[in-house]
Parts: structure tokens; C-alpha cells; sequence
């Protein structure tokens, strides 16, 4: 596996931060409390890790990482995502080519 360039990294974790926090179903999570009073420090660890699983891992499919990201949700927020959003984040991903690791956005029409 290659390493990531700085530039693609910071891409990367530039869209790992628009869908984190873009995401109801996470925001809802933190904006009442559901993870405790640490819900806000939780859901910006939360972008550090999908972005090393992400940085790490180039070939997870999109449920891999969708189940990474239910189980997050479960046990740092007491929260079963049952609305659908969960394959909606997964659905902005698609494996570029000829990068190591994957966009969390695709362009518009495609």
C-alpha cells in the first residue's frame, strides 16, 4: 500500500470532516448528549479515526466501513442508526483511482 501524499491526506480529511459533520444522525448524537458530557470531544475523535481506518485500510468495502461507523455510533453514543443515513455516508464514498484511499465525495451528475 502506498503511503497517502499530504495533499491526499488533507483532501481525505477534508471530506471525512464535511460528512462527519454534515451526518443528522451524529449531530443529533452530540447535540443531546447521547455519547455524555464528553459527546462534541467524541464526535471529533471520531473523524481522526474514520480517517486512519480509512488511511489505513484502502480496500474496505463500503459496509466495512459502515459497520465501523454503527458500531461508533452504538457504543460511543448509545445510538442504533436505524434511518438509513448510515448507507447514505457510505453512499458519498467511492474508491479513486489512482489513490490509495478513499473520497467521501463524488462529483455531482456521476
Amino acid at each position: 500500500m502506498a503511503a497517502l501524499s499530504t495533499g491526499q491526506r488533507l483532501l481525505l480529511e477534508r471530506g471525512v470532516q464535511a460528512v462527519l459533520r454534515g451526518w443528522a444522525a451524529l449531530q443529533l448524537a452530540v447535540d443531546q448528549g447521547f455519547g455524555g458530557p464528553h459527546s462534541s470531544e467524541k464526535a471529533a475523535w471520531l473523524e481522526g479515526a474514520v480517517l486512519e481506518f480509512l488511511s489505513q485500510n484502502p480496500e474496505l468495502a463500503e459496509d466495512e466501513v459502515e459497520d465501523f461507523l454503527a458500531e461508533v455510533m452504538d457504543n460511543e453514543f448509545d445510538t442504533a442508526v436505524e434511518d438509513g443515513s448510515l448507507r447514505q455516508v457510505m453512499e458519498c464514498g467511492t474508491p479513486p483511482a489512482p489513490c490509495d484511499a478513499w473520497t467521501l465525495v463524488r462529483r455531482r451528475g456521476h
